[in-house]
């Protein structure tokens, strides 16, 4: 569940740094809330949950909070919301470590309260275009992710470096940071899915060829189910705002992912996945459509490494890419 944007960049397309086109943070951050109130809402409809099904009991004060942290683990709720009838437990800490890489569709469960969870990885990606080959290789792709004293609140920070390299030219820089905060909708209930919704947003602090130069906000909704014992499937949508390569200036941006996941062994995981980048009113993204495929091992309860590899499956995305990573958990 990589955290980093597969996104290849050519260097004539590379965004001038310098356009001085900084948004004001206050407008961007009221627009992204109120944007996730809209998505929230829908999520609701489209899964059937209505005022009377669900069990959702706000934060009325921080109090509230630390008096449900000093609760028994019986009382402890695991998510906001849960289906009709359903019960709510805790987050058991000695549970399988759930990680959001080394697909694209992120887990769609929090870590758990007072659990701190890192992420890494490491990318290559090429693709040919006009005759000339670009090259990037993508690290540390670090993410943390850090349960809060409820469970169904984790916060999420990640940072990352890109080498991008053609025939004439190449660089080297940081990538804007990005924030995020996950919350745990609702348990799996028969064929009801275990549901997260992660409001995010990049903030301008990278190198001058790869900062957009403005807070760009975004929300992403998750899903998932656990079919049988050894085969789960899930899904991703996203709507994010993002820059223009060209003009600078700002565009809409949906990507969309399904994954299957394969319970090889205890200690390994096998998935393949589908996953899409679908840009609107920008003058220089296309669509994309890539496939990829890979696997984990587990060495402990809370260390595990991950191998991936894909390919683009239309002429607008990169031709091939692959990576490898770990995920480490502190309980």
């Amino acid at each position: 569940m990589a955290t980093f944007r597969l996104r290849h960049r050519r260097y004539e397309n590379s965004v001038n740094g310098g356009s001085g086109r900084v948004a004001v943070f206050d407008i961007w951050w009221s627009r992204t809330w109120h944007f996730v109130l809209h998505v929230f809402y829908i999520v609701l409809t489209m899964t059937g949950i209505n005022g009377s099904e669900i069990f959702f009991e706000p934060v009325r004060d921080v109090g509230s909070v630390f008096n449900s942290v000093r609760s028994t683990e019986k009382e402890r709720r695991t998510t906001l919301m849960s289906w009709y009838g359903q019960e709510t437990t805790s987050i058991d800490p000695n549970a399988e470590m759930a990680t959001d890489r080394p697909d694209v569709t992120e887990a769609s469960s929090t870590v758990g309260a007072g659990v701190l969870q890192i992420e890494a990885g490491y990318t290559y990606l090429q693709d040919r275009s006009g005759g000339t080959v670009n090259r990037s290789h993508s690290f540390p792709e670090t993410l943390l992710r850090y349960g809060t004293p409820v469970d169904w609140l984790e916060l999420r920070f990640a940072t990352n470096v890109s080498h991008q390299k053609a025939a004439t030219n190449s660089f080297t820089g940081l990538e804007d940071l990005y924030f995020g905060a996950k919350l745990g909708l609702t348990l799996q209930d028969g064929v009801k899915p275990e549901m997260a919704l992660v409001p995010q947003m990049t903030v301008p602090s990278g190198a001058t060829a790869l900062t957009s130069g403005k807070v760009l906000p975004g929300v992403n909704w998750l899903y998932g189910w656990d079919v049988t014992d050894v085969v789960s499937t899930a899904g991703s949508t996203q709507f994010n705002f993002a820059g223009d390569d060209n003009s600078g200036n700002t565009y809409t941006e949906w990507t969309q992912t399904w994954t299957v996941g394969y319970s090889l062994h205890d200690q390994i995981g096998a998935y393949t996945e589908w996953f899409a980048f679908v840009p609107h009113c920008s003058e220089s993204a296309q669509i994309e459509h890539y496939a990829n495929c890979g696997m984990t091992f587990k060495l402990t309860e809370d260390v595990q490494w991950d191998i991936r590899t894909g390919m683009g499956l239309n002429d607008a995305a990169a031709d091939w890419f692959t990576g490898i990573g770990m995920a480490i958990r502190f309980r």
